[in-house]
């Protein structure tokens, strides 16, 4: 789910990308929860997963991804966190940060506009207003991040006083296609949100 939201927002996205990751985010939407909670038709949730897994790994190979991978790369080798656990755990932060980035520095970002289609596909709503819309994102993505359970960094080990050495090491390929370019105190604040 975060590789196929990472990929759609990207700088480098494009109309094939694209397809691919509304595609996926649909599947995870429909089957990720269900799955977890072990409700329904149980193979069919994980056919829609595997499919959402294969499309994020084709759009992340074509058009990169964004902040939260950009973390998980130093978050990984720094402490022992699973890839997929950081990726879970900072979506909603990171997703909140760069909207709020992008409004106070970039309002005109088309990612925004992206943002706002998230939103639409995951809540399964239309908005009206784009400020509604971003809320709603955010909310969905932290309330699946807990009922997910995913646990917070201080768990694998991370310290606030960590983090200097973290965002020093974060701006590498995946930081560069995030839509916009986060300070190091943006940064931060993602990764104070989820200590």
């Amino acid at each position: 789910l975060t590789q196929l939201l990472e990929s759609y927002v990207s700088l480098k996205s494009n109309a094939f990308t694209d397809a691919l990751a509304i595609s996926g985010l649909q599947a995870a939407r429909d089957a990720l929860i269900p799955l977890y909670r072990q409700e329904g038709e149980l193979a069919q949730h994980r056919e829609k997963m595997a499919y959402a897994a294969l499309l994020s790994g084709i759009t992340l190979a074509q058009v990169g991804l964004g902040s939260v991978h950009g973390l998980a790369s130093p978050l990984g080798a720094f402490y022992p966190i699973p890839h997929g656990a950081v990726c879970g755990t900072l979506v909603a932060s990171a997703t909140r940060i760069n909207i709020h980035s992008m409004l106070a520095r970039e309002p005109d970002n088309s990612a925004l506009t992206k943002y706002v289609q998230v939103a639409e596909i995951l809540c399964q709503k239309n908005f009206s207003k784009s400020a509604a819309a971003f809320t709603a994102l955010i909310d969905l993505l932290a309330d699946w991040t807990n009922e997910l359970a995913l646990p917070r960094l201080a768990h694998y080990g991370l310290q606030e006083s960590g983090f200097d050495k973290v965002i020093a090491n974060c701006r590498g390929n995946s930081m560069k296609t995030n839509p916009i370019v986060l300070a190091d105190g943006e940064i931060r604040q993602i990764l104070l949100e989820r200590l």
